[in-house]
């Protein structure tokens, strides 16, 4: 066994895990160990907020934390490594199960003698082009290739490159009384053939300020067009001046923004929206209807013995109402199969509860709901919710649903259109009870009344079984009696 094999062996990492269905990557949200911990096989080390949920990793090895590969809020892929476990700390000094990063500080170290890397590619290559040494002029002292090249930038008005730490000899600086651009002291007439002359005079160009790259010192065309460009740049000074100012009344609110990073149960709930929005064709319809006798009901079931215990409201008895409902009318419990073109109907409701979490909207569902007891469905319910405001729901809760119910008037909201869930057949959404005028046995009264809202996808339910299925709903809270003898 080679010493690489023997390191990897004693040195385990364990990496971020598929804890949903087809997760791509999970947020840490909190490390329970730190190096150096010792920790057992099922321990949990970490906690993670997927696209789903909140899920708390267990690790499989047993031994002393090593590393720690990632920082809390960092959003890591699954299958990448994010803690190594010694599992054999009695065996010696521990070692890095990476590649020893001295080799590649090495490399990096040598590569400057070569092309340099940058961030795509690398840069230009050693040029092994050799110029010809220029003749120096009378007069005028030589200087260092670099120190042309910056004077010369500066000449022209732009920047100068870096400069190595050669100094420049003074004589060849600006004179200090001399415009900017300009100014390099020369003894003697310029070098220059007639016509670069004439271009010199006729773009009003001193052939004094300018530094010749010709050969034997003589000035080219391209000196004189280069010392020309800076002319034109004041010209166009003002025009960022003009963009810049700000105009009468603006107010900057930059300062009172904030950006928060599209992650976690946001993002997922963004995309499935998205998806189930373009994808699904929408129909929404609405029945206000009177619920006196299903709030008398509920305070009722309070009483029971049965209901001991259990978390008695509204949304229980809208959840049963809209599972008889369902039963009246199966067809509207199915799924489109867009890969197969087949619509699957499905013998099981598995009833989703869209609850509003610190992390963001999640949909939870009571498998089989449609063959649950009241009681049972009373249970499941509040566990279904507590669980939800705990952050504590794992992926699997939230996988599987037929249809969902929304509860908004929780929040006061009356109605609204609510959009499916990805994958369902239907939606329903309650809103607020409220006391308004209603005519009841031929006299207005004073009742409970509130509205439902249900959507449903085109494809599956058309306009008559969808008015069947929220008109039941309704007549099931209107006469909550006929739980009985439509259950």
């Amino acid at each position: 066994m080679t010493a690489s094999t023997a390191n990897a062996q004693r040195f385990r990492e364990f990496k971020m895990p598929d804890v949903g269905e087809g997760l791509t990557e999970a947020e840490i949200l909190k490390w329970y160990v730190q190096p150096g911990d010792t920790v057992t096989d099922g321990q949990v080390v970490c906690e993670v907020e997927t696209a789903k949920a909140a899920v708390e990793l267990p690790i499989p090895y047993t031994g002393v934390v090593h590393e720690l590969r990632f920082g809390e809020g960092v959003t890591v892929d699954v299958g990448t490594a994010i803690i190594a476990v010694d599992t054999d700390p009695g065996a010696g000094p521990a070692e890095a199960p990476a590649a020893a990063p001295q080799e590649a500080a090495a490399d990096e170290e040598a590569e400057p003698q070569g092309r340099q890397a940058v961030l795509v590619g690398y840069g230009a290559a050693p040029s092994s082009t050799k110029r010809r040494a220029r003749k120096p002029q009378p007069g005028v002292p030589a200087q260092p290739e670099p120190a042309k090249a910056a004077l010369q930038a500066e000449l022209n008005g732009r920047a100068a490159p870096a400069a190595p730490a050669t100094p420049v000899a003074p004589a060849v600086q600006p004179a200090p009384a001399a415009p900017a651009g300009s100014a390099v002291p020369a003894a003697g007439r310029p070098l220059a053939k007639p016509p670069v002359r004439k271009l010199a005079k006729d773009l009003g160009i001193d052939l004094a300020t300018i530094l010749p790259t010709g050969p034997d010192g003589i000035i080219t065309r391209e000196d004189v067009h280069a010392a020309a460009t800076p002319a034109a740049a004041p010209a166009e000074a003002p025009a960022p001046v003009a963009v810049a100012a700000a105009e009468p009344g603006t107010v900057d609110t930059a300062a009172r923004e904030r950006r928060v990073p599209v992650k976690g149960v946001r993002k997922a709930t963004a995309q499935a929206m998205v998806a189930s929005a373009f994808t699904a064709p929408h129909v929404t319809e609405f029945i206000t209807v009177d619920v006196t006798r299903t709030m008398k009901l509920v305070q009722e079931l309070k009483q029971d013995p049965d209901m001991a215990g259990l978390r008695v409201n509204p949304l229980l008895l809208v959840a049963k109402a809209f599972l008889v409902a369902l039963k009246r009318h199966p067809e509207a419990n199915a799924a489109w199969d867009e890969a197969n073109q087949e619509i699957v109907y499905k013998d099981y409701v598995n009833l989703g509860i869209a609850a509003a979490t610190p992390r963001g909207l999640i949909v939870p569902n009571i498998k089989d709901a449609g063959a649950k007891t009241l009681p049972q469905l009373a249970s499941e319910l509040g566990d279904l919710v507590a669980t939800a405001r705990e952050g504590k729901t794992p992926p699997a809760a939230m996988a599987g649903g037929t249809v969902t119910i929304t509860n908004v008037g929780v929040f006061g909201v009356d109605t609204g259109t609510p959009i499916l869930n990805t994958g369902e057949s239907a939606i329903l959404a309650f809103g607020a009870v409220k006391l308004q005028p209603w005519v009841h046995k031929g006299k207005v009264k004073a009742r409970q009344v509130t509205t439902l809202a249900l959507s449903f996808d085109h494809r599956l339910v058309d306009g008559e079984l969808g008015s069947k299925l929220l008109a039941d709903v309704a007549a099931v809270l209107e006469r909550p009696k006929r739980l009985i003898t439509w259950g």
